[in-house]
């Protein structure tokens, strides 16, 4: 078996584990994935990176593969996917047509949430535009935060029949 240099942080590691692509600990995997070391971890606990070898120091090991993997996770997440979506479409292959097909209905369902996301990113808009607009400034007291505790006393006055409280901050 042939030593291959292992990259990391500080000294360079050798390791007999990895014999036919590089290895890398886990603060040069995140720095070549752009996905942080605690995350790192977190997407192995969640089961969508497999469990990495360890060098004989105990350090994870993770091959350029694992930093392709990481990448692709880290891409689908800023689209704001969920783990069982990043999920779904890693268990894919490039060359199956039903696996385009799964692909497809993956990125719809998700469309869907993103456009009900829309919509209620509309409707607050609008609510604190409407907020906004109570209030230019120039009167003797804040018609902004006046509508605020008026919200607060009403939301108060369903969930219990107790007087409201003097309004103020808390």
């Amino acid at each position: 078996m042939t030593k291959n240099t292992v990259e990391g942080d500080g000294p360079t590691l050798t390791s007999q584990a990895y014999s036919s692509s590089p290895a890398y600990r886990i603060g040069v995997a995140a720095r070549r994935s752009g996905v942080d070391a605690a995350n790192i971890r977190y997407y192995e606990r969640e089961g969508l990176l497999r469990p990495q070898a360890r060098a004989d120091n105990q350090y994870r090991l993770y091959s350029d593969a694992d930093v392709h993997c990481l990448r692709f996770i880290r891409l689908c997440r800023a689209m704001d996917m969920s783990l069982d979506e990043v999920r779904s479409l890693m268990g894919l292959r490039l060359d199956s047509k039903s696996d385009c097909e799964t692909a497809r209905q993956t990125l719809d369902a998700h469309l869907g949430h993103v456009r009900q996301r829309l919509k209620e990113l509309k409707a607050l808009e609008r609510d604190l535009v409407g907020l906004r607009d109570r209030c230019d400034g120039t009167d003797g007291h804040c018609h902004i935060i006046e509508a605020l505790h008026d919200q607060a006393d009403a939301l108060l006055s369903k969930g219990s029949n107790s007087t409201a409280r003097k309004r103020g901050h808390v």
